[in-house]
């Protein structure tokens, strides 16, 4: 009885697939990939977007142990100015304080569009679920800032962390 080469799962001779894991027989395509082909690349692209650089060599370890709150509320709306007034001399809480700032902006800019465009008839509605769920989606940034933040890590939040408004 063949036994399947990524798991050792038992499978019958005429198997093309392992009924554990899914592995393809001598070489072939998982049942997982071939169905799932378009979905893959979706996938490619959310991990294109969802990796992003990592500047945490750039500070002083110190400074990132000290400072560790801060940068977790500079992700938190207004309360990015608390790291911008406690610890202006920080590093490592000024380069989180521009990422929640950044964040924090495109926020009111949304709020502002979805604001003036809901009052629209019947268009309103689909700028409202829309607005929505880039809302949901700000939300997983700030939620994405705030780990990095209390894991001493200075990644870029994905799409807006590539700008610098705060030196």
């Amino acid at each position: 009885m063949p036994f399947c080469e990524k798991c050792g799962a038992k499978m019958d001779e005429e198997a093309k697939f392992c009924p554990s894991c899914g592995a393809g027989v001598n070489g072939q395509q998982s049942q997982y990939s071939q169905q799932n082909t378009q979905s893959g690349n979706f996938q490619e692209t959310i991990n294109k977007y969802m990796q992003t650089e990592d500047n945490t060599s750039e500070f002083e370890q110190e400074d990132i142990n000290q400072n560790k709150v801060m940068a977790v509320l500079a992700y938190i709306g207004i309360l990015v100015l608390v790291p911008l007034l406690a610890a202006p001399n920080s590093k490592y809480a000024r380069y989180h304080a521009n990422q929640g700032l950044i964040l924090f902006i495109a926020e009111l800019c949304l709020g502002v569009v979805m604001g003036l465009l809901t009052w629209i008839p019947i268009f309103g509605i689909i700028i409202a679920v829309l607005g929505g769920l880039v809302y949901l989606l700000f939300f997983v940034f700030m939620i994405m800032g705030i780990v990095n933040a209390c894991q001493g890590k200075a990644k870029r939040l994905p799409i807006f962390g590539k700008f610098t408004i705060l030196r």
